[in-house]
């Protein structure tokens, strides 16, 4: 067992994954640019300088990450595609937002030639990356794309709850404020939930990697997964929507005295993610716009309280924002009505969608999640989450960033 080397694996669902990522990346390039245009001709600036702050700040926001993740690699790019740019052409690349496509390419490329090497070679009946002297030398592609696709998944989430959510929740507001909503709208609306839904699945399955073979996740654990996180999002964004749909300038205020409860919280919760001082009041800065909508584990150790203290502190939120809502549509209505009876059935749905949405969760923790207790624990942390002795090594290509992320989720 001397000098063997753990290694990550690549599997069937995610070469797929990867290769659905930057073509509905693209698409929701292509529906953001739809989404504006349509503002523009019906003259709706306000919402068009809404749009464009969430695609600017959330494009700014990624690309900082992607150029700090690459500097604190000392700029050691792993694929034909990253080596293209120099150091300062990379610089340019990410000023010009840019940055992130070189990753998502960087990702497929290794993608491919891990599914490219998994083919059987029909004369001999034998893997192509078998039993040759020579490919042990090559590159490990396959690790090397997991362990990309760590990073992108994280950029991912950062995208999705800096851009998607909030578009979504304005796309709701002015479906509820218009009644009867154009094909652009839907059609933005419907991308951004998706975008939000393979965000979220790609992210947990790509903390899969980090586990030991007994303990990795089917595809029916990340099913349940993605379905109670869609099912408080979806709760969560609506109650949003309903308030801005009545007080629009308030969500921003709502936003912001938020975000620096869950600022001071992340700040609380000593978080060791970036390499820089001012990389990780970045990330924390980042963590509490997350838990703006969603529950992201960042701090290691037992969560459970918690976990229970945000979820109470959000559900006492969205009752909060449905009440103002139907206090608004009974006393002050808008330029749309909704019957007061309808008003209140409706905010009653959107709490009872989101205690589901938590029921769902303790039954994925019950049954589907791999709580690891201490024995378990120190072996996961011997074999997969750090580095090792002589006696088993893990890959050269692990991302050290992401095993905090995946340390935090399953302990």
């Amino acid at each position: 067992m001397s000098g063997t080397r753990t290694k990550f694996k690549y599997n069937c669902w995610d070469f797929f994954f990867t290769c659905v990522g930057l073509p509905l990346f693209m698409l929701d390039v292509v529906l953001d640019v739809l989404a504006a245009v349509s503002f523009y001709k019906e003259r709706a600036y306000v919402y068009l300088g809404v749009l464009v702050l969430f695609l600017l700040g959330s494009s700014l926001l990624t690309q900082a990450y992607s150029w700090l993740w690459y500097s604190y690699d000392e700029f050691e790019r792993k694929t034909k595609v990253e080596k293209l740019p120099s150091p300062r052409q990379l610089k340019l690349l990410h000023v010009f937002q840019l940055g992130i496509y070189f990753r998502h390419a960087g990702v497929l490329e290794m993608a491919v030639q891990s599914f490219y090497k998994k083919i059987p070679d029909l004369e001999n009946g034998a893997s192509r990356h078998t039993g040759s002297s020579a490919d042990e030398q090559e590159p490990d592609s396959e690790s090397i794309a997991v362990s990309l696709n760590h990073d992108l998944s994280m950029l991912r989430i950062i995208e999705t709850f800096a851009e998607s959510a909030p578009q979504l929740t304005l796309m709701l507001t002015i479906i509820l404020q218009q009644g009867h909503p154009d094909l652009i709208t839907v059609l933005k609306a419907v991308g951004s939930a998706s975008a939000i839904a393979f965000a979220v699945t790609t992210y947990h399955r790509s903390l899969r990697s980090f586990l030991v073979d007994k303990k990795k996740q089917n595809i029916t654990s990340s099913v349940i997964y993605f379905i109670w996180n869609l099912v408080l999002i979806s709760s969560r964004l609506t109650a949003l929507a309903l308030f801005a749909s009545v007080l629009p300038c308030f969500i921003f205020t709502h936003f912001i005295c938020s975000w620096l409860v869950l600022f001071f919280f992340a700040w609380r919760s000593k978080t060791d993610f970036m390499e820089s001082p001012c990389g990780e009041w970045l990330y924390r800065a980042t963590v509490g716009l997350i838990w703006y909508f969603d529950w992201f584990n960042v701090a290691e150790g037992k969560t459970r309280y918690r976990t229970v203290l945000y979820h109470g502190y959000m559900l006492t939120d969205i009752c909060i924002l449905c009440a103002v809502w139907c206090w608004k549509m009974s006393t002050d209505p808008p330029d749309f009505v909704i019957e007061p009876t309808y008003a209140l059935i409706t905010a009653v749905c959107v709490v009872v969608v989101y205690i589901l949405g938590l029921i769902l969760k303790v039954i994925y923790y019950k049954f589907f999640h791999p709580n690891l207790d201490s024995d378990e624990q120190q072996s996961v942390d011997q074999v997969d989450f750090r580095m090792m002795s002589s006696a088993t090594e893990v890959s050269a290509h692990y991302n050290k960033r992401m095993r905090k992320l995946a340390k935090n989720f399953y302990s």
